[in-house]
């Protein structure tokens, strides 16, 4: 059982008491996505695998052994995030309006600089 000083420790700012509480909560999910893993005694044969297929599918053996994780704990790979734009090359379409748009918006006003 926790004593009240245990309860609400005691901190001090410029000569001011402050009262806290402990507070146990578990971290979102947003903290522990891409947390940092140390595995200790891996057995040579796994990691002779693991490095193994790594070279055979071109990736790296952080990549690999994270799958191999994934698939042991059956949950679906995670899937990189692709970033590329290659989809829009080619499918401009000129449109006068929009030219007028960006027309007005490239337009300085002197007054504001002033």
């Amino acid at each position: 059982m926790l004593t009240d000083r245990q309860k609400r420790p005691r901190h001090t700012f410029r000569g001011c008491l402050i009262l806290t509480a402990l507070i146990d909560v578990p971290a979102p999910d947003e903290y522990t996505v891409g947390m940092q893993y140390t595995l200790r005694k891996v057995p040579r044969e796994v990691d002779k695998a693991l490095r193994q297929k790594a070279k055979e599918e071109g990736k790296s053996l952080n990549q690999v052994a994270v799958e191999a994780l994934a698939r042991g704990a059956n949950v679906d790979p995670i899937r990189p995030k692709f970033r590329s734009l290659d989809f829009a090359i080619g499918t401009w379409v000129e449109d006068p309006e929009f030219d007028k748009a960006i027309e007005e918006q490239r337009q300085i006003d002197p007054e504001m600089w002033k």
